[in-house]
């Protein structure tokens, strides 16, 4: 199981196909990044979490922001997901994990007895160095994507 980055270290790099196409960590010169982790698309959590970000998309681009959702779902998921709900964040597709373990963020869970492997609710906010420069983990999606702004704003 993976450890993931620090704060203050450097952020894994990473390529995936999103739902603006194939997207890496290098695409993101001059500019914050917020790479938030959900575990699965259109699950109440998970689906108020990205109308959160979409809801606050303006807000985040003004700060310097580009906002990316990862799950391991497919990209068609994605893409079905975003157009049911209207989302305007990027998706991208992690569907072989590898970036979710890069991340730490692919753990063991437990849930009403079970114990199985998933995606731990985490956002990474990445600075224009490519150093991370804050990390939620075990997010609760209420307030979230506001408090993820308030601190890119405190910081600017």
């Amino acid at each position: 199981m993976a450890i993931g980055p620090k704060e203050g270290g450097r952020a894994p790099n990473f390529s995936m196909d999103s739902t603006q196409g194939p997207i890496k960590l290098g695409d993101y010169k001059d500019q914050l990044l917020v790479l938030y982790f959900y575990p699965k698309d259109d699950t109440p959590g998970c689906t108020t979490e990205a109308k959160d970000f979409t809801d606050l998309a303006d807000a985040f681009e003004k700060a310097g922001a580009k906002i990316v959702g990862v799950s391991r779902d497919t990209l068609a998921k994605h893409e079905k997901f975003a157009a049911k709900h209207d989302l305007g964040v990027t998706l991208a597709s992690d569907e072989d994990g590898k970036v979710c373990e890069a991340y730490g963020v692919w753990v063991e869970k437990k849930n009403y007895g079970r114990t199985y492997m998933g995606i731990e609710r985490s956002t990474f906010l990445i600075g224009p160095d490519k150093k991370v420069m804050r990390i939620w983990k075990k997010v609760r999606v209420k307030g979230h994507a506001e408090d993820v702004l308030n601190v890119i704003k405190s910081d600017a």
